[in-house]
């Protein structure tokens, strides 16, 4: 049960769309947000992850600036 969760966060995380993003980053607690926030970043940063990926985590950490405008898809 605890996989599906997992993977239906991130899914929604790395969606590529700014609003269901930050609607599921909205409903994590402040422990998992930033945990969320440091693996996106190692995703960006770090070798071994594909290009889809690296895009989509891109997508997520521009989605939760707090400056970043929300589309509502």
């Amino acid at each position: 049960m605890e996989s599906e969760y997992l993977e239906k966060i991130w899914g929604e995380i790395l969606s590529r769309r700014p609003a269901r993003i930050r609607h599921m980053f909205d409903t994590l607690d402040t422990s998992s947000q930033q945990e969320v926030i440091r693996h996106l970043k190692r995703m960006v940063s770090e070798e071994g992850w594909q290009e889809p990926q690296i895009v989509s985590a891109r997508a997520a950490l521009s989605a939760l600036k707090p400056d970043h405008p929300i589309d509502h898809d």
